[in-house]
């Protein structure tokens, strides 16, 4: 627990500098698109209040939750409620949406902190996944300098040390084995990892041409995920079809034979 506040403001503070403020214009904005369709009363964002997750949801009771022991680096502004990510103060099957930009890297237990999510979601709901991509022009960068570390030399890190890269498709596997079902994913930020905000404008054209081709080299990924659970009301449906099935022949028969007994 003792590197959790630590670990939060380095990254809060990251967020400041001029690459942090591009990855933050990159994430708004793709999540003003995908929560603006999403539909429901309740939705929470975990984590993460320099970011606005929600702002284009019209959703009526929208909450920010930050993790206690991370209380003391918000901004006042956003927070609305306080709680662990690995047990959420709310009733199973009772939110619709949960949004998670970057959580699960700041999770002690990030597969645990998945599972409670799927545990408070509607069947149908959904999730908001952000991550850092390690496959990247900025993964590549931290890992020469965690390794130059390693290795006793003065290595820098360009990202904060918040916990580790979670892979995309590890990330996929996790969701498969929750029951959720993947409806999209997507890469950004394609510009290197520099950190003054001159050099990082003179490569825009690299977004402009990232998505076609080098699409799953973006720094960062969102993946959108839905709640499956399978068969329920296909089983009801069936079950009803099978029950009145039998019936309507006989009501017939007996209908028509108590006509031919009237006539005769």
């Amino acid at each position: 627990m003792s590197e959790k506040p630590s670990s939060t403001d380095a990254l809060a503070t990251w967020l400041a500098t001029p690459p942090g403020q591009y990855l933050l214009a990159w994430e708004q904005s793709q999540l003003d698109r995908v929560v603006a369709d999403l539909f429901g009363f309740h939705a929470l964002q975990l984590g993460l209040p320099e970011l606005d997750a929600l702002r284009s949801n019209r959703m009526p009771h929208r909450w920010v939750s930050l993790d206690r022991a991370d209380q003391a680096g918000a901004p006042p502004r956003a927070v609305a409620l306080l709680a662990h990510g690995d047990a959420l103060p709310f009733p199973e099957r009772s939110l619709d949406l949960v949004v998670l930009p970057h959580t699960l890297e700041l999770a002690l237990d990030p597969h645990q902190t998945l599972a409670e999510v799927e545990r408070v979601l509607m069947p149908e709901g959904r999730v908001v996944i952000l991550g850092f991509n390690a496959a990247s022009l900025w993964g590549l960068r931290q890992r020469v300098g965690r390794l130059r570390r390693a290795l006793g030399g003065k290595g820098d890190l360009f990202l904060p040390r918040p916990g580790d890269f979670i892979g995309y498709w590890r990330l996929r596997d996790w969701l498969r084995l929750l029951s959720f079902e993947v409806e999209g994913g997507r890469f950004g930020a394609y510009r290197p990892a520099l950190a003054s905000e001159r050099w990082l404008g003179r490569f825009a054209w690299m977004d402009r041409i990232g998505d076609r081709w080098w699409p799953v080299f973006g720094a960062v990924y969102m993946v959108v995920a839905v709640k499956r659970v399978r068969g329920m009301r296909l089983v009801g449906l069936v079950r009803n079809e099978r029950l009145q099935a039998p019936t309507a022949p006989a009501v017939l028969t007996h209908r028509q034979q108590r006509r031919h007994e009237h006539e005769t």
